[in-house]
């Protein structure tokens, strides 16, 4: 068990939680909540014993295995798989003993570790490692390549299965879902179900926890509190208890009469689909859910499009991908004033690529794209983020936007966004990715747009500001596509579901529980045709030889341009950071710098344009990698 005892917590002078009390027993799985600052990933680095606590006690058994996943990721030359199977720290001890001991031609020695090996199941652990890999979104012919070869987010990846290896007592898993798609993001629940130590959860994915948490650990005000249940009972305890404060009443029904005039305008077409109805019993918990937020900072909605005309936009017959590769067949789609579409599946199947040729910034290989001459496309996509001034503050980019508007309006426009005080006019180069993600959702809904074009929006933004964005797209009136991992989001504001799969786009016939079976059934198929073909092969070892050469030959062209391109992205990454690390230093800003500030700037536009080609590049070569495989 984890015991914290009247455990207080301080960076610097700020104190983070004072006095917190409570246990968390063997097997139990714990969210961990609260705003960015209070000191989640600070409690994470006291139970691995990196931080002290400041006053009180905290103890755990000894010998306690803790697992969790590195921040960051050594550019080995070394197989992806070895990697991951490093995170069994036990197996590569007994492991190397075995060696030592076959050098030293001690059979005894060799006995007992094998019997030590077979105890701990280690002539399993590469299937154990490769099954990690797989439900993380790693296909096979990826676990051979090289950690050096992958680019930072798959890295991330690697660093969570390495994590999920470690036969753990303890795992702390610090915002796992950021960096995997949907697919992924139900693997790895599905895994934590089962797993049966003590979880610690860092998360902002609402359904993640629903299906995970045993208990909440929610930290506000300097204080930490413990609630029993998911992170839905925790909603409706603080909502009981915030709902008693005769101040926030007033707020909170005006929240819940918007909330449910949604519900009833949505009610009148429910019985059209199966995921209206489940949608419908999700919209019901919104009363609670929307008292559990009433002291949220962020407060800002769509404005009413000024022209909607129908359809917005139509793709007919369109082929998408890339000069030598075709990733979707025969797409066609129309989409209308009021349409609220939620686009689904598997990794590389082409769902940015096709958001990218809806948006204008991918040509169709072939058939047609036609617009309408009032259509204002509003649209999200994570390298956007890149694309921000960092020499400039959140105010000078809406002044860019509306140069007639006052900065009384700027400012009471951005405060919605959580943007107050100084932070208006702050430089955004320090800003965090939720902050900057938040800058960008400002500018997207200051612009009106009549299509919505998002492409994970909920990425780095917590659990506020999603609730925020979820409440402000249900009331929106235009159109939108929305590709998201958050399944409370796409629950909450789509009301339509396309697949993407098998270069195919189609409607998909179900709500988010079918899609999570459909995945399972199409797991299940691509298991049971690799176990056919491995147990009655019908060519020879020597023709195999040769059909796997000529893989190799195919593919290594491919394989070559996403190495270079995830090269070129790390390498861009790395002088990003080292301009940042410049610009959010003070002394840059004194009267006596302005030379060396102008050319730090200079070199930082020059970066973060070769960075988001890099990145359009890197993208490109993985979508025609993974269909080529």
């Amino acid at each position: 068990m984890l015991n914290f005892k009247n455990v207080g917590l301080r960076r610097n002078t700020k104190v983070l939680f004072a006095k917190a009390s409570f246990t968390i027993h063997q097997g139990q799985k714990a969210g961990i909540t609260g705003a960015n600052g209070v000191g989640k990933s600070s409690l994470f680095a006291m139970v691995r014993g990196e931080l002290h606590v400041d006053e009180g006690d905290f103890n755990m058994p000894p010998a306690l295995e803790v697992a969790h996943v590195a921040q960051e990721t050594p550019a080995l030359n070394s197989p992806a798989l070895e990697y991951v199977m490093d995170g069994d720290v036990e197996l590569r001890q007994l492991q190397q003993k075995l060696a030592a001991a076959e050098q030293e031609d001690d059979g005894l020695k060799q006995a007992e570790l094998h019997a030590a090996l077979d105890h701990i199941d280690g002539y399993s652990a590469v299937s154990r490692a490769a099954r990690l890999m797989s439900g993380l979104g790693f296909g096979a012919s990826q676990q051979q390549n090289p950690v050096n070869s992958f680019s930072g987010g798959w890295r991330m990846r690697l660093n969570l299965a390495q994590a999920l290896m470690c036969r753990s007592d303890v795992l702390l898993l610090d915002e796992p879902t950021n960096h995997l798609d949907l697919d992924a993001v139900i693997w790895l629940q599905d895994w934590l179900l089962k797993y049966e130590g003590t979880l610690l959860l860092i998360s902002h994915d609402r359904d993640f926890l629903d299906s995970i948490a045993t208990h909440i650990v929610h930290i506000e005000q300097q204080q930490a509190t413990i609630y029993s249940g998911n992170y839905s009972a925790f909603e409706k305890m603080r909502a009981e208890k915030l709902a008693q404060q005769q101040s926030s009443y007033e707020k909170q029904q005006r929240e819940i009469t918007h909330i449910q005039s949604f519900i009833d305008r949505f009610k009148a077409k429910a019985s059209k689909a199966k995921q209206a109805q489940s949608r419908i019993k999700s919209l019901e918990k919104m009363e609670l859910i929307a008292s559990a937020h009433i002291d949220s900072p962020f407060h800002f909605s769509f404005p009413k499009p000024e022209k909607l005309p129908n359809p917005l936009l139509k793709l007919e017959e369109v082929a998408i991908g890339y000069p030598d590769k075709t990733i979707v067949e025969s797409a066609s789609i129309s989409i209308s004033p009021g349409d609220r579409i939620g686009l689904l599946g598997p990794n590389g199947a082409g769902k940015s690529s096709l958001i990218k040729v809806l948006a204008g910034e991918l040509l169709p290989l072939k058939g047609e794209r036609s617009v309408s001459e009032h259509l204002k496309i509003g649209y999200f996509a994570q390298h956007q983020l890149e694309q921000l001034r960092t020499d400039e503050s959140p105010l000078w980019h809406l002044q860019q936007l509306d140069k007639k508007a006052t900065e009384k309006e700027l400012r009471h426009f951005l405060g919605g966004f959580d943007f107050q005080g100084d932070k208006v006019s702050d430089k955004v180069a320090p800003f965090s990715g939720g902050e900057k993600a938040r800058l960008v959702l400002a500018i997207l809904v200051y612009q009106n747009p009549n299509l919505l074009l998002l492409d994970e929006p909920t990425n780095h933004l917590d659990l506020e500001m999603r609730h925020a964005l979820s409440v402000a797209l249900q009331d929106y009136q235009g159109a939108m596509l929305v590709v998201s991992h958050d399944r409370h989001l796409l629950r909450s504001v789509t009301d339509q579901l396309l697949l993407v799969a098998d270069h195919k786009l189609q409607i998909f016939d179900g709500d988010l529980e079918d899609y999570r079976l459909w995945l399972a059934e199409q797991k299940k198929a691509t298991q049971e045709t690799v176990t056919v073909s491995t147990e009655t092969p019908t060519v020879s070892r020597k023709d195999q030889r040769k059909q796997e050469a000529d893989r190799r030959k195919r593919l290594k062209p491919l394989m070559d341009a996403v190495k270079k391109a995830e090269s070129d992205l790390e390498r861009y990454h790395q002088q990003q950071q080292a301009l940042e690390e410049q610009l959010a230093d003070s002394s840059i800003y004194e009267e006596g710098e302005k030379q060396k500030l102008k050319t730090v700037l200079a070199e930082k536009a020059k970066i973060d344009s070769a960075l988001m080609q890099a990145e359009e590049d890197w993208m490109s070569a993985e979508e025609q990698l993974a269909a080529a495989e």
